[in-house]
């Protein structure tokens, strides 16, 4: 949080920011308070820390501390929030672990009485974690009784030194000199216009939001930077009669609260641009952008696809000009904008300030925008539009359309706008209007952000909508008799977005288990407190090292090619350039290993994927090290014939060996005898892990017998322990991993992950020297690989009932160019691909595809979810082309007693049944469904979506040498525990369990243990933490260590049962009696024989059932979840609260994985999506807006500790529930369009895909891209 002192008005300012965008050149006389400074572990924390830990808010808890500042900067302005406010202040905060709900629930205890959920007559309250039964005695999630309450006279103050300097110091001019850069910060606004007189090429910066991102994403540099945020003419306000002159300095939540001022003090007829601006204001950025981010720099920017600019230019604003040749006015109209980030101005002109009039009676102004997410998104398309009337007539007098998104730069148009004025404003005249529109935006296959139909078709979507608009004010005036048609009137509507009460429902512990006994209680995750004060280490917090080092990777910048030569000559020159670390240097194995891998850890001769890493440059800072990596210069020879699509590696047989084949019963003979053969396809894209935490990892050499300490972000250290002592050619014994905690995983932290540790190894090693190196976001987007795209195609045998007797399932995933995983990935894919449903014949086949693009690794659900994506969209299909409902067919074909899988293992599926039975009835499907057909039928644009989804999925590593564990258990002589174990915490709370498992078996406090990390010198040849087996197989070697210890102590406790716990163990000591154990767990036995096609891969089945209900705007694609209940089988839980935590982050991947995250390819197999600005996961505005979970009652397993089951995984499919609403959405607006039967709806089910689908009249408008003409921007990998 930045706090300012304002002499002019004597208050003082509070906003949130982002650090990484924030000059530190900036700050002058600004306060700065961070998660460390409001409060702290080791004197007090603050109110708004302790209610995200308590509530269960954070799990990995990287973004805790930027969820905590953001409420904290809320809380000092408006010390009552509502949710609304609590909702827009955290719209530029995202999560990968948690459904966000959890961090609302924790932090909206904050807002004032009457705008929480009971006192609106709502059921429950979620402000406390309730159910709606609580009244009666259900368990809470947490107490908000518990919570110290918020006294805003005990906040910080602001410094006095500051106000005294402010009031009395005099302003000078700031200069700060860098190696490349010269910071100048000007006083005056004549000292600023001769400063761009002198350096008209040096950008101006208020926000940073611009320029900051250019220099640290692209490479740009500028040797001159003015700062003019201390010119006062540029914050200044003036009305006039006309409008209101706002100065171009001023951020946008600045303008936002000027124009929401505005808007409720002028009369309605003059507000139109003030509201359609204040409109687009509240989906621009985040809150952190909009409070830094200024208004004459989001126009000079010049964005083509601008929210603002539009509206702008439609609403006839005015630019005040001033150069040293003096002021001019420039009106921002058609000639404004010239190119791509180019306008009128002049080098040396300073945008002074914006004039925005008012608008005139009988004059209408509306803003429209579609963006791949609805908060915090750059847009697809924006558009500002407006019309102005002859008095008293529908005749058009004026009209002003301007798109964004469209063209190179905001895109005006006026032969569109021709055909319309001087006619009057009906149907007859906007269809020519839609004809001109199409004719007049047209764009190739290769325009820069593809998607090019969908945007052609938004242009027409909006202006229909603007039409809507128009007619219905016109209609309040009088003008026209005709109400808009009720059918129609839903266009114009909002999505729904008012968030509701949740349910968190879980079974009470028994009433006669111990109070000190924690399993089955919902104990906060043990380092929440930590994670929300940032005091929580993580890899790149550690100190450094005395001279130490920073590594950058050089990545190919060629998809096949052979090296002909690394030149690093020019980076040795460079200063604080230490080495160049190239394949030579490596001293051991030049590749590593892993089952069904064997990857190069530097490229040796020849590349095959753009960001492959060739070499690395280190240096005495990260700067120096990105200089270096910069001018390292690679010749390449290209290779002919790069493979980057799925086709193309079907067409040229590029495969990983082996391939997979699986088949119950007789595929073939039983479609001859069923009545209806159905044949379809699916695609599901890629899924970027995006962890917090991106791959940090630092190599300290020891000095002496060739040791090394490594301190990484790992779900597998053993694996990374192993990797750099062969690429050192030295013993594993020499090499010690240390994981403390991990910023989110996700399974993208353990090939790639050692991989990257060993070269980093290698740089220490031949330096000397501790090196570090954490890659950026962009960087590890490129490199690390991501989820398997796949390829489903199916061929469905069933009867006219609905009964499926056959199915040949085919699956090719993109593996990229090693094989990594892909293999394991593979087979997981053809092991779930029966999902719940009992197939007589059922033949399934698993390619993994050999690319030249990145290779693609584990993620969580390792296959499962693209397997079952395919199954379930067969099922669908099936449902359509018999005209039944989807659950029907769901219903009919299910397993049903003991029953084998295609494998031959045999499982009981009545918690199935259950879990369906359940959600059916608290999700109160059936009523539901009929309401939904009724609200279809009077929606002829807006469209709601119902889909219930079961699944199946199986429990530990098919490799049956992976499912075992250890751990080692110390206690000290004052009766504290250290607890070791082979787990790596990464927010799934593994840590917290474990510390309930051993509270459990010593039958003491959890507050007595302590886990320090996860190291190879404690607990040695570890697996890794993953296919949710990590508390199965951990906490049964914690069990059997505190079990042994405890047998120890028996004698001593017997002999003294009146004894405390620290008299126990000293008198053990004294007795000699060994108080540290080791534990160690085999694991299940499993495995699967490919040749017999028979097995036991998994432990259990985690049964599940998920329903979701959303509303789909189908002129955009947009949508919204309505409604999400879950009724997940997950045995007896350890931890309600983290296991619910679990289920709700599982979901909200896959919402993400099937709805919205996209990974972009060039033809050329670059990696267009490196980014969060380009690379859209869920944010707060996409989580369902009510999400109810409930853990099946009475259920228990025998398979694992304590009757639980694992469950960080199976969740994540249930996602496919809100694709599946959608898809059932736009089969109604389809069937309005005359279209029926089965359609291929890719996922993820984006805007553009959804909106394509619906096949309104003006998606039909827009014609096919010609692939032929030109080469598509981005490929379908």
């Amino acid at each position: 949080m930045v706090s300012r002192y304002q002499p002019r008005t004597k208050t003082i300012m509070h906003f949130s920011a982002n650090a990484c965008l924030l000059p530190v050149c900036q700050l002058h006389l600004a306060a700065v308070t961070t998660a460390e400074g409001l409060g702290s572990c080791r004197t007090r924390i603050h109110a708004v820390q302790e209610r995200i830990a308590k509530a269960h808010g954070s799990q990995c808890g990287f973004c805790t501390p930027g969820m905590v500042m953001s409420m904290y900067a809320l809380l000092r302005t408006r010390p009552q929030p509502t949710l609304d406010d609590i909702i827009e202040a955290l719209g530029g905060n995202l999560c990968r672990c948690t459904g966000y709900r959890p961090i609302i629930d924790g932090f909206r205890t904050f807002c004032r009485a009457s705008d929480c959920c009971q006192a609106n007559s709502m059921e429950g309250c979620s402000a406390n974690g309730q159910s709606a039964n609580d009244k009666n005695g259900a368990p809470e999630l947490f107490c908000k009784d518990d919570f110290r309450p918020l006294d805003p006279t005990q906040e910080l103050i602001f410094p006095p030194e500051l106000i005294l300097i402010a009031e009395s110091q005099r302003p000078i001019t700031q200069t700060f000199q860098g190696e490349q850069t010269t910071w100048v910060s000007p006083v005056s606004l004549e000292e600023l216009v001769q400063l761009k007189g002198r350096y008209p090429e040096a950008p101006l910066v208020l926000g940073n939001t611009n320029v900051g991102p250019s220099m640290k994403f692209k490479g740009s540099r500028h040797p001159v930077i003015i700062c003019p945020t201390r010119v006062s003419e540029l914050y200044d306000i003036t009305h006039t009669p006309q409008g209101v002159w706002v100065g171009a300095g001023c951020t946008l939540s600045a303008v936002k609260a000027l124009l929401e001022k505005l808007v409720l003090e002028l009369p309605l007829d003059q507000v139109e641009t003030f509201s359609a601006l204040v409109q687009q204001l509240g989906h621009l950025g985040g809150w952190q952008i909009r409070n830094v981010a200024s208004l004459g720099g989001n126009i000079v920017s010049a964005y083509p696809n601008s929210d603002l600019n539009p509206v702008l230019c439609a609403g006839r604003c005015v630019l005040r000009i001033i150069s040293q040749g003096g002021e001019r006015e420039i009106p921002m109209n058609e000639n404004f904008f010239t190119g791509f980030g180019k306008t009128l101005l002049n080098p040396e002109d300073v945008v002074l300030s914006v004039f925005i009039p008012v608008s005139e009676k009988g004059e209408f102004v509306r803003a429209f925008r579609q963006a791949p997410r609805k908060e915090n998104a750059l847009a697809t398309v924006t558009a500002g539009m407006r019309v102005r009337f002859r008095p008293g007539t529908c005749m058009v007098e004026d009209l002003s359309i301007f798109y964004g998104g469209v063209g190179p730069c905001t895109v005006a148009t006026t032969k569109t706008c021709q055909h319309i004025i001087g006619r009057p404003w009906n149907e007859e005249t906007l269809n020519d209007a839609y004809t001109a529109l199409l004719q007049e935006i047209s764009l190739p296959p290769s325009a820069p952000g593809g998607k090019v139909e969908f945007r052609r078709a938004l242009t027409l979507s909006f202006l229909f909508k603007f039409n809507l608009h128009v007619l219905q004010k016109l209609r309040e005036m009088g003008i026209i008799l005709e109400d808009v048609q009720g059918e129609m009137v839903s266009a114009i509507q909002g999505l729904p977005e008012q968030l509701q009460p949740c349910v968190q429902e879980f079974q009470e512990v028994p009433q006669d288990q111990p109070s000190l006994d924690p399993v089955g209680r919902p104990l906060m995750h043990r380092s929440a407190i930590n994670q929300a004060t940032g005091e929580a280490v993580y890899c790149d917090d550690m100190a450094k090292v005395q001279g130490e080092l920073f590594m950058v990777i050089v990545t190919s910048t060629r998809a096949r090619a052979n090296i002909i030569k690394i030149d690093d000559s020019e980076a040795l020159k460079l200063p604080g350039v230490v080495d160049v670390i190239t394949t030579r240097d490596i001293p051991g194995k030049k590749f590593l290993s892993f089952p069904g891998m064997e990857e190069e850890v530097l490229a040796v001769s020849e590349v095959t994927c753009v960001g492959q890493m060739v070499c690395a440059v280190v240096a005495d800072t990260k700067e120096h090290a990105k200089q270096g990596a910069a001018v390292v210069k690679v010749d390449y020879e290209d290779i002919p014939g790069p493979v980057f699509t799925i086709e193309e590696a079907i067409e040229k047989h590029s495969f990983f060996e082996p391939q997979r084949m699986i088949e119950r019963g007789n595929v073939t003979e039983a479609f001859e005898k069923t009545d209806q053969v159905f044949e379809g396809e699916i695609h599901l894209g890629g899924q970027e892990h995006f962890y917090m935490e991106t791959q940090s990892m630092i190599v300290v050499p020891s000095g002496e017998e060739k040791e090394l300490k490594v301190y990484l972000s790992s779900q597998h250290p053993t694996y990374a322990q192993e990797s750099i002592a062969e690429t050192l050619g030295i013993p594993s014994n020499r090499v010690s991993c240390h994981v403390k905690r991990v910023g989110g995983a996700f399974g993208g932290k353990v090939t790639k992950t050692a991989m990257m540790a060993s070269i980093t190894a290698v740089a220490a090693w031949k330096t000397g020297r501790a090196v570090r190196c954490v890659l950026e976001r962009g960087d590890d987007m490129l490199i690390t690989g991501a989820r398997h795209p796949v390829l489903g195609k199916y061929k469905v045998g069933f009867m006219n009932d609905g009964k499926i007797i056959a199915a040949d399932l085919q699956y090719y995933s993109n593996a990229g160019h090693t094989a990594d995983e892909s293999i394991l990935v593979i087979e997981k894919i053809l092991l779930h691909m029966d999902n719940v449903y009992n197939i007589p014949n059922l033949r399934g086949w698993g390619m993994a595809c050999k690319t030249n693009l990145p290779s693609n690794t584990a993620f969580r659900g390792f296959g499962v979810p693209q397997t079952l994506l395919v199954v379930e969209n067969m099922v669908n299909d099936v449902a359509i082309k018999l005209g039944r409902t989807a659950e029907e067919i769901r219903e009919k074909n299910m397993y049903k007693g003991q029953s084998l899988t295609h494998y031959k293992m045999e499982f009981d599926p009545q918690n199935l049944h259950r879990c369906w039975d359940e959600c059916l009835e608290k999700a109160t499907y059936h009523s539901r469904r009929a309401a939904i057909t009724k609200f279809n039928e009077g929606s002829r644009y807006k469209k709601k979506g119902l889909a219930i989804i079961p699944i199946k999925y199986g429990i530990a590593f098919t490799e049956g040498f992976l499912n075992q564990a250890a751990a080692l258990v110390h206690i000290y002589k004052d009766g504290s525990v250290l607890l070791s174990h082979g787990g790596t915490e990464m927010g799934q709370g593994l840590h917290t369990k474990m510390q309930q498992v051993a509270s459990r078996e010593l039958r003491i406090p959890a507050s007595l243990i302590h886990i320090s990390e996860t190291s190879t010198n404690t607990v040695p040849n570890t697996c890794p933490s993953a296919a949710s087996f990590g508390t199965d197989a951990n906490g049964m070697a914690v069990k059997e260590a505190c079990q042994k210890l405890r047998r120890r102590l028996e004698p001593i406790i017997k002999e003294n049962p009146k004894g405390t716990w620290s008299s126990w163990i000293m008198k053990a000591f004294l007795q000699k009696i060994s108080l540290s154990a080791t534990g160690f767990y085999r694991g299940h036995d499993l495995y699967m024989n490919w040749e017999k096609q028979e097995g036991q891969p998994y432990a259990y089945f985690v049964y599940g059932v998920c329903c979701s209900e959303v509303e789909v705007d189908c002129l955009t694609g947009d949508y919204r979840t309505l409604r999400t209940d879950i009724v997940v089988d997950m045995g007896k839980s350890i931890n309600p609260s983290i296991d619910i935590g679990q289920i709700e982050g599982a979901f909200t991947q896959g919402l993400g994985l099937f709805t919205m995250e996209e990974l972009k390819f060039s033809p050329s197999g670059v990696l267009h999506t490196r980014g969060p600005s380009q690379y859209k996961i869920p944010a707060l505005c996409d989580m369902p807006l009510q999400l109810n979970v409930h853990l099946l009652a009475g259920s228990g397993n025998a398979h694992a500790i304590y009757s639980s089951k694992g469950i960080g995984e199976p969740v994540l499919f249930l996602g496919s529930s809100v694709f599946f609403a959608i898809k059932d959405a736009v089969v109604a607006s389809r069937q309005e369009a005359g279209l029926s039967g089965p359609f291929r709806l890719d996922s993820p089910a984006t805007p553009d895909r959804t909106c394509l689908a619906c096949a309104t009249r003006f998606a039909q408008m827009v014609p096919a891209s010609d692939p032929e003409s030109s080469q598509p921007w981005a490929i379908h990998v």
